[in-house]
């Protein structure tokens, strides 16, 4: 049926090919290294692209579109796979209830968990679907991507059921008389709890500078690096005879996750570089076909290392004398060499306008030292020490700096770098939260070259101005989000403070539901912001703390609507940024930041017992905003995540709609 369908129509014979990034961020759009079954995403997960074509044709009925949930879509999909037709994922699979209670908020079983129990290897189920090895591949990402596309369904769906408006606006809608929700309210957009959206990375963003705040400058950055032919990973593959680690993705994804865990307990619990008081890890794929951690260490300060004798006593760039430590010796060849790369091997992954992007080979040094912009210069010795790396010698200029003790317990590519320095905070911020990796793709269409003799010779390729833009999803990544695995982590939790204006505070509430009995809900005028002015009320010792302080000595309970004492463990405060151009909430978040205590809106506004009507009055009685201090403070607080772009973008908005008395002295001063 295939073939005549080509004979019969009018077939042009086109490819995809990825290109190098048209873009300026390489990190994002660099091209794969492995061979491997990925996904394009054209653009990006969103609520407007939500829908998938699915197109099947019925002897019958012909030309069809199914859902991505109908129980036959898999099995059309893979025939292969699935040679008996056997029913996938459908709505309503209820939970198996094995202990006669059910404490579920849920009946029926989600399509993530679905896919994440079909995954798993049991001996006493048949094996085709786990000996699908390239189909495998493609079966694990077109199930992320149903799941995807599931989730970004049900938000889309629930936008036209759900509203949110200030309080204040359902309070005058309702004295308007305009009782029907549906022309009330604001749609809610992507949430920044779907996880990898835009507001998702930038909250995660937000919440590691907050922790940076509070903890300093990190001291470490860790890039830690998923090793195929871990003894877990190939006694895995044992059971199912033939297969490598490349048709296994699932199992890659779980060992990673173990041994990431272990990594995180012998830094944190067992004290290995000193007492870890924050951490933060994000995990990337990057084309790569394993998966990675970024992990960044904040040491206390009694361990931090403030001398170039104290980062060598963590951190070595030279190779392990083979006779001392031949152990060490053979664990950094494997793994903590770079290249060969340059003139010996041009057509290297790292090699770019004829230079290596990791700037090797490095220089011979005798002693560590710490540059001018904040970076550390390791200590790397001109000792005559080379290894052998695809028939050419490299010595110490090419080692990736590491630690010894790491690299021999997990044998895979651990770096270890010291980067306690304000220069390179926000790149290493930026780095580990750069966003989901993407492809630059081009299509093109093959057309034969006709000699003058009338016969065909080889293929020209005619290219098409179809540049795409695509979210790139491989195998591992896909296995990593359907086992739910996290791919950011912070230590200390950090609660995220909104706050509001008296009774402007955002609502939910049902599409079909009366305003006038969504005002008599009971506790819905109750916030996180105004039971943090009734604890303060209720309790003296609250009243020693700013609001960014209140969460280190309690604790929010969202069901209860109530702060509570903290018994144990430690959490960190942030208050929600805050535009200087939105006004009244601007002034409030400046109040906030300095303000212990208040007990109430009027209080808030109260300095030195005189209440002021508005609370920029109130910032200019506590000298906050004399001489354009406000801007001033604004600028110095955005130094410490916004980049270069975002820091003029402010500066200018800052011209344009903020009442600035001196431009030329705010932009000398900054």
């Amino acid at each position: 049926m295939v073939r005549d369908r080509f004979d019969e129509s009018d077939i042009h014979n086109v490819r995809i090919r990825l290109i190098r990034s048209r873009n300026s961020d390489e990190r994002q759009y660099d091209l794969p290294v492995t061979s491997e079954i990925a996904a394009l995403i054209v653009g990006d997960f969103n609520i407007e692209s939500s829908n998938r074509d699915i197109i099947v044709e019925n002897r019958s009925l012909g030309l069809q579109r199914i859902n991505g949930t109908h129980p036959s879509f898999m099995a059309l999909q893979y025939p292969l796979l699935f040679p008996y037709g056997e029913d996938g994922y459908m709505l309503g699979i209820p939970y198996r209830n094995l202990n006669g209670s059910n404490s579920r908020k849920r009946e029926s079983i989600t399509m993530r968990e679905y896919y994440a129990c079909r995954l798993q290897q049991r001996f006493h189920e048949g094996k085709t679907l786990l000996l699908g090895r390239r189909l495998f591949q493609q079966f694990i990402v077109d199930a992320y991507t149903s799941i995807e596309e599931e989730r970004l369904q049900w938000v889309r769906f629930n936008q036209k059921k759900l509203r949110s408006e200030l309080y204040y606006g359902l309070k005058d809608a309702v004295l308007r008389g305009d009782t029907d929700p549906i022309t009330v309210g604001k749609r809610i957009v992507l949430p920044s709890s779907f996880t990898g959206s835009p507001r998702y990375m930038v909250q995660n963003y937000q919440d590691a500078m907050a922790i940076c705040r509070w903890a300093g400058y990190p001291d470490l950055f860790l890039t830690f690096t998923c090793n195929p032919k871990w003894s877990e990973i190939n006694h895995s593959l044992e059971f199912i005879e033939g297969l490598k680690y490349e048709d296994r993705p699932d199992i890659v994804a779980r060992v990673f996750k173990i041994k990431l865990d272990e990594l995180l307990h012998d830094l944190r619990h067992k004290s290995h570089f000193g007492r870890v008081i924050a951490i933060v890890y994000t995990i990337e794929f990057q084309k790569r076909g394993l998966p990675h951690a970024h992990i960044l260490l904040f040491l206390d300060p009694k361990d931090k290392c403030p001398s170039p004798t104290d980062i060598d006593g963590i951190i070595m760039a030279e190779i392990p004398d083979p006779d001392d430590d031949p152990v060490a010796n053979e664990v950094v060849k494997q793994f903590m060499m770079h290249g060969p790369c340059g003139s010996a091997n041009p057509k290297s992954p790292c090699m770019m306008n004829g230079k290596c992007t990791k700037h090797f080979p490095k220089r011979f040094y005798e002693e560590t030292t710490i540059d001018e912009e904040g970076f550390p210069v390791y200590r790397r010795r001109n000792d005559g020490k080379t290894i052998e790396k695809n028939g050419i010698l490299l010595d110490n200029r090419y080692v990736v700096p590491y630690n010894v003790d790491l690299l021999v317990k997990y044998q895979s590519h651990l770096n270890v770098e010291w980067c306690n320095r304000s220069q390179s905070i926000k790149y290493l911020f930026k780095y580990i939260n750069k966003g989901s990796d993407r492809a630059t793709v081009v299509v093109e269409e093959n057309l034969p070259n006709i000699r003058s003799d009338g016969q065909e010779t080889e293929i020209v390729v005619d290219e098409t101005k179809a540049y795409l833009d695509c979210r790139y999803i491989s195998a591992s990544e896909s296995c990593w989000r359907i086992f739910e695995f996290p791919i950011q982590f912070r230590y200390p939790p950090v609660e995220r403070l909104n706050f509001h204006l008296e009774d402007e505070h955002p609502i939910i509430y049902p599409e079909n539901t009366s305003l006038d009995n969504v005002l008599n809900i009971p506790g819905i005028e109750e916030t996180k912001f105004t039971e943090w002015m009734k604890t303060n009320e209720a309790f003296e010792d609250a009243r020693e703390l700013t609001y960014a302080e209140f969460p280190t000595k309690w604790v929010w309970h969202s069901n209860d609507k109530q702060w509570q004492r903290r018994k144990s463990k430690y959490c960190i405060g942030r208050v929600y940024y805050t535009h200087p151009s939105s006004g009244e909430r601007f002034y409030l978040r400046m109040l906030l930041n300095i303000v212990k205590g208040p007990r109430n809106f009027k209080e808030l506004r109260t300095i030195n017992d005189v209440t002021y009507p508005t609370y920029k009055e109130a910032c200019y009685a506590l000298g906050l905003l004399d001489d354009d201090k406000e801007w001033h403070d604004s600028l110095i607080e955005a130094l410490n995540w916004a980049s270069g772009q975002q820091l003029r973008q402010l500066f200018v908005t800052m011209l344009l709609f903020c009442e600035v008395a001196d431009p030329l002295s705010l932009w000398e001063s900054n």
